[in-house]
């Protein structure tokens, strides 16, 4: 296993839009434990594949408050989503210290496969159903602060840019 380095906003790599898996091997499995363990190094709750550069679509999930439930959606589609919507303060590892509320469905049905190829279906509320949506958002090249003002959007990408030079300079 291993760590790999994760995206940050505003890199243009993190709207390009990830493929379906087709085929289900050792490297869909040390894929998913490179990012299971990337997304528990973070810390962080969901990693999409897209964030560490890897354009398929891959996701991994822990919402549990011990870290012990990684959940893995390989090729996931909505099947139905809430009529109600529930407005949640979301972060994201692609954009670390920013958080802000979105608004999405409250609850979701999900189908996906796990990492031997095994389709599944999961319906989620709460934390799960954001986590899903913002990662899922994710395979399709969007980051959750695209759901925000473009005043906001702006100022987060000032913020980063500015943290990223800063950054370069004390290591070069």
């Amino acid at each position: 296993m291993a760590l790999l380095p994760i995206l940050r906003y505003p890199d243009p790599r993190l709207h390009k839009i990830a493929k379906p898996v087709t085929v289900f091997d050792e490297r869909i499995k040390t894929l998913v434990a490179d990012m299971a363990e990337t997304m528990y190094d973070a810390p962080g709750v969901g990693l999409a594949a897209t964030q560490i550069d890897v354009h398929e679509r891959v996701i991994v999930i822990d919402v549990s408050d011990e870290g012990k439930q990684l959940q893995v959606f390989i090729n996931p589609e909505v099947l139905w989503a809430s009529d109600e919507k529930r407005v949640y303060d979301e972060g994201c590892l692609s954009v670390p210290g920013i958080y802000d509320g979105v608004e999405r469905p409250a609850r979701v049905k999900v189908r996906a496969q796990d990492a031997d190829g095994q389709p599944f279906e999961v319906e989620a509320d709460d934390l799960l159903a954001v986590c899903i949506q913002h990662e899922m958002d994710h395979l399709e090249g969007k980051v959750f602060v695209e759901y925000l003002s473009p005043l906001k959007r702006n100022r987060i990408k000032t913020k980063l840019q500015k943290e990223e030079r800063e950054l370069k300079k004390k290591a070069g």
